[in-house]
């Protein structure tokens, strides 16, 4: 039977393919800490279930395809009440911030075509690009550096005729880098200059720890044009499961495209539509509850990491996650794999995700791990110690392998 090349050039997600192991160990009795996905545990505001519970139409129709007016005004208010002057006409409903990346490389790139992006990334940018034969060129970043960015000259060489866009995570997954208002105000600058689209994946902008300025790219005003804003609740109101998201831009051209897919996959959910409109009547005192627990876990999480000798990492400074490097390890895959299969303490073992899967190139980062710090601050703290004292026994480690 033929499968095509498309479908076969796609890598399993990182965070998601060793699962296996750990529904093996759990079924064996283990409990595993799971720092590998960003699920977050933060109870969903009591707005939407009481929007569920209360929605009983006649019939559960279609909706319009770019989302239903009540929503769409929703996102425009938040949006204005953050400085981005984002109008009901500017936004698109779509199913989770997943569909919108998706909707946003298919309009703009024709096979080969590419789009810049700082590396490490989100790993599904990969499956994005691949589906429509695009191809991302890495943006060089590192640990030593806190992964932020390179001089300016630095990403401009990296263009050439075929690319398309700049793609940013800010504040960034799976980093945790906050971007400065002069890194902000660079990536616009470079794609006026060359004439080409930022895709700002801004999911995690009320993830913030340090008292550095957050600049939305949305709020750049000669740069509207070309800016397309991706957004979701998943993460903001914790409601991943709801797989409600826009795509925004002031740009009627790009708009008028987007629409054909939209009208291509119907619409979003009805009911799901409804529940998230009163997500964003939420009172802003949760996402500040929220915030305060996060940047919590984060000072949890660092602490915890400093105290493993030879790491490299730096202080997350937004989103929920940090990519830290581990000298030590031949290889973070194998190494969480036998932490998972031949380390617990008092039963209890750990789960982070391999840091080469959000690389373009898998065999980059391949001692490095992406861990979200979405666990309570007594899990979190077991976990972390069982992650310190699993290297300490990992038969790879590079010093026992030369030994």
């Amino acid at each position: 039977m033929h499968f095509s090349d498309r479908i076969k050039a796609l890598r399993f997600s990182p965070i998601r393919r060793l699962i296996p192991y750990s529904d093996e160990v759990k079924a064996q009795g283990k409990k595993v800490y799971h720092l590998n996905i960003g699920q977050p545990d933060i109870k969903t505001p009591e707005g939407y279930f009481k929007a569920i519970q209360n929605f009983h139409p006649a019939t559960v129709a279609y909706a319009t395809s770019q989302g239903i007016p009540e929503l769409r005004d929703a996102m425009s208010a938040y949006y204005h009440g953050i400085g981005v002057p984002y109008d009901r006409n500017d936004i698109y409903v779509t199913c989770g911030g997943s569909e919108a990346l998706s909707f946003a490389v298919m309009i703009l790139c024709d096979a080969g075509d590419e789009i810049l992006v700082p590396e490490p990334f989100y790993a599904n940018y990969n499956t994005f690009a691949n589906c429509a034969l695009a191809k991302l060129r890495p943006i060089p970043t590192n640990a030593e550096n806190g992964y932020h960015l390179p001089p300016e000259n630095v990403i401009e060489n990296l263009i050439t005729s075929k690319t398309r866009a700049i793609w940013m995570s800010h504040p960034c997954n799976p980093t945790g880098v906050l971007y400065t208002p002069d890194e902000i105000g660079m990536i616009c600058r470079i794609a006026k200059k060359h004439d080409i689209f930022i895709i700002a994946d801004e999911v995690y902008r009320e993830f913030r720890y340090n008292d550095g300025e957050f600049v939305s790219f949305g709020s750049i005003k000669d740069a509207q044009d070309r800016v397309i804003m991706v957004d979701s609740v998943s993460k903001r109101y914790s409601a991943c499961g709801a797989r409600i998201g826009c795509i925004a831009i002031k740009n009627k051209d790009f708009l008028a495209e987007a629409m054909k897919l939209c009208q291509g996959r119907l619409s979003v959910s009805s009911l799901e539509q409804v529940a998230a409109t009163e997500l964003y009547k939420t009172p802003k005192s949760y996402l500040e509850e929220v915030n305060k627990e996060y940047k919590m876990r984060r000072d949890v999480l660092y602490k915890g990491l400093k105290a493993i000798d030879g790491t490299i990492c730096h202080e997350p400074e937004g989103a929920f996650y940090t990519m830290v490097k581990f000298p030590m390890l031949d290889s973070s895959e194998k190494f969480i794999i036998w932490m998972l299969q031949n380390f617990d303490i008092n039963g209890e073992t750990t789960m982070a995700a391999p840091g080469n899967g959000f690389y373009a190139n898998p065999e980059q980062g391949i001692n490095e791990m992406r861990i979200a710090y979405v666990l309570k601050k007594e899990d979190l703290e077991k976990a972390l110690n069982i992650l310190k004292q699993a290297i300490a026994a990992y038969p790879g480690r590079i010093e026992a392998i030369k030994a």
